[in-house]
């Protein structure tokens, strides 16, 4: 069972940074490489919506992420990373990483099956 840790969650003043960390373990058999990764997020009332994914060396963004937010991997660190630059308080949410089935990078939720606790993004206005 794949194991996904976020971290580098918080509160910033709009305008600023964060960068999100999602450290895989567990990869019993199974190459980190060989899988798409994701970040997702949820805010309050509203349904959890895509943000940026990874294949092996192609990245996929929302509109709302494009141009501000950096997805990119370590491989030999199992690991995961969301840049986000000029954060905005419709940013605020629960941010999470996923493991694709495949290398496929796909914006759907349902084509990931491992999924982290998450952590608090929150930016003030």
């Amino acid at each position: 069972q794949v194991e996904l840790v976020e971290s580098g969650g918080g509160l910033v003043q709009a305008g600023g940074s964060l960068r999100l960390s999602c450290a895989a373990s567990g990869l019993i058999g199974r190459t980190f490489s060989n899988y798409a990764m994701a970040w997702f997020r949820q805010a309050p009332g509203k349904e959890r919506e895509f943000v940026a994914a990874i294949s092996s060396s192609k990245t996929y963004y929302a509109d709302s992420a494009e141009g501000r937010f950096t997805i990119s991997r370590d491989t030999s660190k199992n690991t995961v990373f969301l840049q986000m630059n000029s954060l905005k308080p419709e940013d605020t949410a629960v941010y999470s990483c996923s493991q694709g089935r495949s290398l496929y990078a796909s914006s759907r939720s349902s084509d990931y099956g491992s999924w982290g606790q998450g952590t608090q993004v929150t930016v003030s206005s």
